[in-house]
């Protein structure tokens, strides 16, 4: 028998919340829809856009939450919201009609019209329907599951497997792709995308020659071998990712550390992917400076400490989730919650983490969790390694199927210039082609997550040798696939392959590498570099802009990085003593990757002069560079 003095002070603690309106307040109430109402067309909108921000989708200030009909009849704090056929005895009605000024739902935004009162006392009168299978409630994530796709791959058919996934996306459109590039521009497209490199002249007019019907399989076997070439490209790739630099904030004062050598080492040898991801998480000293982030200088947000910037971090890189906002409050663009932030901060934490509401302290301390507990739990109580060690499995564990969507959504997204998801950082968003995603993710972890191995899956399939496309600006949601994308030399290629033309490198790199030529991935950034779009990475960079700027204009026209680049190279060429028509041939061939047509021929030989000038063979130089030709990978 519940305790009698407990009975009381319930009801009295309900008849304190509503006693119920006066009958002048009553006649104040908007008057109930004399329609019958539908839930789906008439109450659902309503609370989509009014309630479940506070009472939905995991939410429930004041313990009350409208998930299903039963928790929406269960009320919360303040008693029964609902009488079910009357409502004008509903707190419901009284708190969304705005009677008292000081008490209306929803306390921000645009409150309710008469109209939509009237309808949800219309609702309530006639019985509170609800719709079979609709719910409120927090959504299953997306793309979590480990990947089933629903297809079958013919291992040993003759089509790529990405190729035969896609026969039935194009079936379903009745779209029929054309036919695949030159072997040009294939060889282009591979060296750039493994290696970041220009095609060397001889290699390519031999791959041209070459006769054999699998070789541009071969091709790709060979180009993703250079180890160290591939290593000194990606690593650009995993700098802007991990917010790895040389120089710049926190570095100078000890406030923040590379990974760099163990970075570049890990691409070298094509670490496992989810070994790379766990010695991140769990780490020893030279891959911890990750999770360490950056320690500011003087007083920060709180949404800026190392132990939640390694909980954005993380999240965002090998999840695909912001956490950014919910960093400081319940976010407004997603599910996720302040608890859950710093839930996770609080498994890097050295200590207890109270939380902070817009760096105000809640009196709260975050429980350490990881922010998908149906994946795993994680001992609060634990230690600090043995958190972060936990924190590594549950990561790279065989539940985790975001983690090998996330990562060939990524490299899907820098090969073909869009992801299968968009944008990448958002995994919670469908695919636009679920299957491929699941197939590849699937194939990644059958593979014992060989990053290689995927992009040699990817580099090989006919849908990469397509021709590209424009994909305009912007992530449409009509985006139909029709090939990759057109993109421009990001800031690291267009140097290297200037260096390749002019022999002119970085002079010290900030990474010992074997090497006479020093990459850009190696160096820090230059004037060049940063206004080609080279980020600080004092965030996590996931894209680069593709969009021309002004500043790039006014840096490749009258930017002096670029002008004694070709001022020292044009003196090694004409140092050299070539005859005009070889030092055009040789140009054209190598930054090209065709011969020059006889009018191009005929003005860069004007250009440069007999005997070669310098000062017209750096005039050569630049009006190579500039070409569209040479700066889009197409």
């Amino acid at each position: 028998m519940k305790n009698p003095l407990y009975a009381w002070f319930c009801a009295a603690y309900s008849a304190t919340a509503f006693a119920g309106l006066t009958p002048e307040q009553a006649r104040l109430l908007p008057q109930a829809s004399a329609r019958p109402v539908l839930f789906s067309q008439d109450i659902r909108p309503v609370f989509e856009a009014r309630c479940v921000q506070c009472h939905g989708r995991g939410r429930d200030k004041g313990r009350f939450r409208i998930d299903t009909r039963d928790s929406l009849l269960e009320g919360g704090d303040s008693g029964t919201a609902v009488k079910v056929g009357k409502s004008g005895e509903s707190l419901l009605i009284e708190l969304v009609s705005g009677l008292d000024p000081d008490n209306v739902m929803p306390k921000k935004g645009t409150r309710l019209t008469a109209e939509e009162v009237g309808l949800l006392r219309a609702w309530i009168d006639q019985g509170l329907a609800w719709d079979a299978g609709v719910s409120f409630a927090r959504p299953a994530a997306l793309n979590l599951a480990p990947p089933a796709p629903k297809v079958e791959v013919s291992a040993s058919g003759s089509l790529n497997p990405i190729d035969q996934i896609l026969e039935t996306y194009f079936a379903a459109r009745g779209a029929r792709p054309g036919g695949v590039v030159e072997d040009r521009i294939f060889a282009r497209r591979v060296y750039l995308g493994v290696i970041g490199l220009l095609p060397p002249a001889d290699e390519l007019e031999a791959f041209i020659r070459e006769e054999r019907p699998d070789k541009r399989a071969q091709l790709v076997k060979r180009v993703l071998a250079q180890d160290r070439h591939y290593a000194e490209h990606w690593l650009s790739f995993w700098n802007d990712l991990l917010r790895n630099d040389y120089r710049g904030t926190g570095y100078i004062d000890g406030g923040r550390e590379q990974i760099s050598a163990w970075l570049f080492e890990g691409l070298a040898t094509n670490m496992p992917y989810d070994r790379f991801v766990a010695e991140l998480i769990d780490p020893a000293a030279p891959s911890a400076g990750f999770i360490k982030g950056i320690v500011w200088r003087g007083v920060v947000n709180a949404s800026q400490t190392p132990a939640m910037q390694a909980a954005q971090n993380l999240s965002q890189v090998f999840l695909g989730v912001n956490l950014k906002c919910a960093s400081c409050h319940d976010s407004l663009i997603n599910d996720w919650r302040l608890a859950d932030a710093y839930g996770l901060a609080g498994v890097f934490s050295d200590g207890p983490l109270e939380m902070f509401q817009c760096d105000k302290p809640t009196g709260k301390t975050a429980q350490a969790r990881f922010i998908y507990p149906e994946l795993g739990e994680i001992d609060a109580n634990a230690d600090k390694a043995a958190r972060l060690k936990r924190l590594a499995e549950l990561m790279t564990g065989p539940k985790n199927g975001r983690l090998p969507r996330t990562i060939v959504n990524r490299l899907w997204a820098r090969l073909f210039g869009r992801g299968l998801v968009e944008p990448v950082d958002d995994m919670e968003q469908p695919a636009w082609d679920q299957d491929l995603l699941d197939w590849l993710a699937k194939d990644l972890v059958a593979n014992r997550y060989d990053l290689k191995h995927t992009l040699e899956v990817m580099l090989t399939s006919r849908a990469w040798q397509l021709p590209a496309v424009d994909l305009g600006e912007g992530a449409s949601k009509d985006y139909v696939f029709g090939g990759p994308g057109v993109r421009r030399l990001s800031a690291e290629e267009f140097r290297d392959a200037l260096g390749q033309l002019t022999g002119v490198w970085y002079e010290k790199a900030e990474l010992a590498v074997a090497t006479n030529s020093i990459r850009a991935a190696l160096a820090p950034a230059d004037p060049l570099a940063l206004a080609l779009g080279r980020p600080n990475r004092e965030q996590v960079v996931t894209t680069r802009a593709m969009t021309a700027t002004t500043l790039q204009a006014l840096e490749l026209t009258h930017g002096g990085t670029l002008a004694e680049v070709l001022r020292r190279g044009a003196a090694k060429l004409a140092g050299s003593s070539p005859t005009p028509g070889e030092l055009v041939e040789g140009l054209y061939r190598s930054a090209l990757g065709r011969a020059p047509g006889a009018v191009e021929k005929q003005l860069a030989a004007e250009l440069l002069g007999q005997p070669v000038r310098p000062e017209g063979a750096e005039d050569l130089l630049w009006a190579v560079a500039m070409l569209p030709e040479f700066q889009l990978v197409q």
